[in-house]
């Protein structure tokens, strides 16, 4: 009876596999569609990428007198490199569009490869400017979006309220933007992945129960936690804000 119910959990597990490997390559496929429509140099440079790759290693075969050994190499990673920099434009593009809508600091922080803990618009106004918490090796960092005027008194005082709770743990503070002292969107990831390690996982955890039990008022539902459409009313949105706060 054990046996069988192992066997039917491994093929539901196997199947379960299968099914998400096919809804990957189709979200990639997706992805490339939409990309090659919008990018009309992206196929050009992933094929002159894969030709320029496999034709060095073509040559560094007759060099070492083994072109069937290196040739199966250099397709191998003509095509990573190709799809390295598919991923790359893809990126590129994402940010680009996001880039200066409310919430977009926001979903950036979601989106972070490893072990971050983000708690998205953890204090914000009718303006939709916002501010997000973001606990991790380095400390605890506070990443503001919105009207540079705004969002500094908005940092102050959360600020303010983590310190209570945090003693001597680093916070380091954010504001997303383009102009001096800020971090453009597209970088942040990379600058908050460049902060020192300051604290470990235990820290992380014992902080993070900490800050959750912080309380303080919510920044109400007028605050997005992801990039607003383009064609967004973001006046429209700022009223529906004041109503509600």
């Amino acid at each position: 009876m054990a046996k069988a119910q192992d066997k039917e959990a491994k093929a539901a597990a196997k199947k379960a596999r299968r099914q998400a490997s096919k809804e990957r390559r189709q979200q990639l496929w997706q992805a490339f569609q939409m990309q090659r429509k919008e990018d009309k140099r992206l196929i050009p440079y992933m094929v002159g990428l894969f030709v320029a790759i496999v034709a060095v290693f073509v040559v560094l075969g007759f060099v070492f007198g083994s072109v069937w050994l290196l040739l199966p190499l250099g397709i191998v990673l003509g095509l990573l490199a190709a799809f390295i920099l598919f991923g790359r434009r893809v990126q590129r593009t994402v940010y680009t569009k996001a880039e200066g809508q409310a919430g977009a600091a926001g979903w950036a922080l979601g989106n972070m490869r490893g072990q971050w803990r983000v708690k998205q618009a953890v204090s914000g106004n009718a303006h939709l400017d916002a501010v997000h918490r973001v606990i991790g090796k380095p400390g605890v960092i506070l990443v503001a979006e919105g009207s540079p005027t705004r969002v500094r008194t908005l940092l102050s005082q959360e600020k303010k309220k983590v310190a209570r709770v945090v003693g001597d743990t680093p916070i380091y503070e954010i504001v997303v933007g383009n102009d001096d002292g800020q971090v453009p969107l597209s970088k942040l990831e990379r600058h908050i992945n460049k902060l020192p390690k300051n604290i470990d996982g235990k820290r992380i955890d014992a902080l993070e129960g900490r800050l959750a039990a912080l309380g303080g008022k919510a920044p109400g539902p007028g605050v997005p936690k992801g990039p607003l459409p383009g064609n967004a009313k973001v006046r429209g949105m700022q009223r529906t804000a004041r109503r509600r706060s």
